[in-house]
């Protein structure tokens, strides 16, 4: 079976060596799906009215496979790069574990059974959600923007802030603006949270010919927009407690690790030599994870313990 090798030319996969479950469920990349499934729960628990707990769960498992789905045709589309990139040429296609014709066959199969299983069971406003980030992250992110523009990650970045809306949507059947600033609190933090990242992985891009922003517009420009958009964030993340959805705890931890957010980027864009500009680049990529998950996590307790109460 033809597979693309580490050294990004096609290889043979041995016959006994068939994909296991863990190779299948790696394509699904499950660090970001832990994320969506933090975000869509977030979602379905902060949304005003109830669902029942079974269909709430069918809709965080659909919600949680599409996005599984998602990350499976990235990397059957990405699978050249992936195979001559650090980062990822540890993926199951490089490595031979899968080929590219079965994770296309796995990804599609899950996106049209994730998006049905969701508008049947549960509603279509948020089957026809799941759908439209499906196709936004693999048409319009990963096939026409990642290779074409820097601003790739900006406008692709709508794709992995479309959870918490469609959880919200499961509940009440329909987009309100309490789901419209948890979708742009997610879009905000990802600009940022990916140049971090690109900064220190800069070759890692520019040997695969990927226009992120420190490829094409240098470090120092890069360091610019992440202090643009962290202060973007940081703001618009409060935005929850000032509309009444959020509580005082929320308040809290966003005014304080914003401020450790804002004081990161800043760091970043003031280091700008030798290990220590990547140094601090990993600091603030690592730190904007805990960042996002800590939002959610206090927002989402902060309305499951008063569904608790009553």
């Amino acid at each position: 079976m033809a597979e693309i090798g580490l050294d990004g030319e096609v290889g043979v996969r041995a016959e006994a060596e068939e994909p296991s479950i863990a190779d299948f469920f790696a394509l699904m990349k499950p660090r970001v799906m832990s994320l969506v499934i933090l975000t869509a729960l977030t979602g379905i628990v902060a949304a005003p009215g109830a669902i029942h707990p079974v269909l709430g769960v069918i809709a965080l498992l659909a919600i949680a496979i599409g996005a599984g789905a998602s990350g499976a045709l990235n990397m059957w589309y990405d699978a050249d790069i992936d195979a001559r990139m650090q980062r990822t040429a540890a993926r199951p296609i490089p490595r031979g574990r899968v080929s590219a014709d079965e994770a296309l066959q796995f990804g599609a199969i899950l996106s049209v059974f994730s998006v049905l299983t969701l508008g049947v069971l549960v509603n279509w406003v948020a089957g026809a959600l799941l759908a439209i980030t499906i196709a936004y992250y693999v048409f319009i992110y990963t096939m026409w923007l990642k290779r074409r523009t820097p601003q790739n990650i900006v406008i692709g970045g709508a794709a992995g802030a479309f959870p918490p809306m469609i959880g919200w949507a499961a509940v009440t059947g329909g987009v309100s603006l309490e789901s419209i600033v948890l979708f742009l609190i997610i879009f905000m933090w990802t600009p940022p949270h990916f140049w971090a990242l690109a900064l220190y992985r800069c070759r890692d891009y520019e040997r695969v010919g990927v226009p992120m922003l420190p490829v094409v517009a240098g470090p120092a420009e890069t360091r610019r927009q992440i202090v643009i958009y962290s202060w973007l964030l940081v703001p618009l993340a409060t935005l929850p407690a000032f509309m009444g959805f959020a509580g005082s705890l929320y308040l809290v931890a966003a005014v304080v690790s914003g401020a450790i957010f804002l004081y990161l980027a800043d760091k970043v864009r003031r280091t700008t030599e030798g290990r220590e500009a990547d140094y601090a680049a990993k600091q603030l990529f690592g730190f904007s994870i805990f960042y996002l998950f800590l939002l959610f996590v206090i927002l989402l307790g902060e309305h499951a313990w008063q569904r608790l109460l009553g």
